[in-house]
């Protein structure tokens, strides 16, 4: 069954790109530590890392280590967005990499030269932090407040799952290939829906 209509909002770091990983690998050079001190076990802020100013971190990850244009991509990102977008879908990224002042230029070049990089299919790239605003049909997202957020208001979201958001109730995956066969099955009972 065609996607066509359907638009896909879909979060980066954390779902496409593995943030976390990358993080880990850079602090461990910020805190003069083995990486294998570091858990790769985290919740939101790095508290378990001993990381007390989060936004330091931040900015020399960006700043002094591309962060954003050298992450792993995730499993099956590209393979199964490029599916959904052969099926019409139109997969509109979302995520949230300006929060922090003064390098946006940085945190935007790189974002796009990753995704070009990756041959990640996308028709919309947003930066922003309310989600919930750009109106897609369905959500892939991996911050426990952003799913939450997005569910109270009532859109469909699927939480991709980590070690951050371990309290988040289904509908969650843990792969690509799941959140592929939930969007298929949402379309097509929605399409049900809509004859009835």
């Amino acid at each position: 069954m065609s996607l066509e209509g359907i638009i896909i909002g879909v979060d980066l770091d954390g779902v496409c790109a593995d943030f976390y990983g990358r993080m880990r690998e850079i602090a461990s050079e910020w805190l003069e530590c083995d990486l294998e001190d570091l858990t790769p076990n985290v919740s939101y802020g790095l508290p378990e890392w001993g990381v007390n100013d989060y936004e330091s971190l931040h900015r020399f990850a960006v700043t002094q280590r591309d962060l954003f244009s050298t992450i792993k991509m995730i499993d099956g990102a590209r393979k199964y967005l490029r599916l959904l977008s052969d099926e019409k879908a139109r997969i509109r990224i979302i995520t949230h990499r300006l929060f922090i002042s003064y390098f946006h230029k940085m945190a935007v070049s790189q974002t796009i030269e990753w995704l070009d990089e990756n041959g990640i299919p996308y028709r919309d790239l947003c930066f922003m932090k309310d989600k919930g605003q750009v109106g897609a049909d369905i959500y892939i997202e991996d911050a426990p407040e952003n799913v939450k957020k997005l569910r109270e208001a009532g859109l469909y979201t699927i939480c991709f799952a980590n070690s951050t958001n371990k309290n988040i109730a289904d509908p969650r995956v843990n792969t690509w290939e799941e959140a592929y066969m939930l969007i298929k099955e949402y379309n097509k009972n929605f399409a049900k829906g809509c004859k009835e």
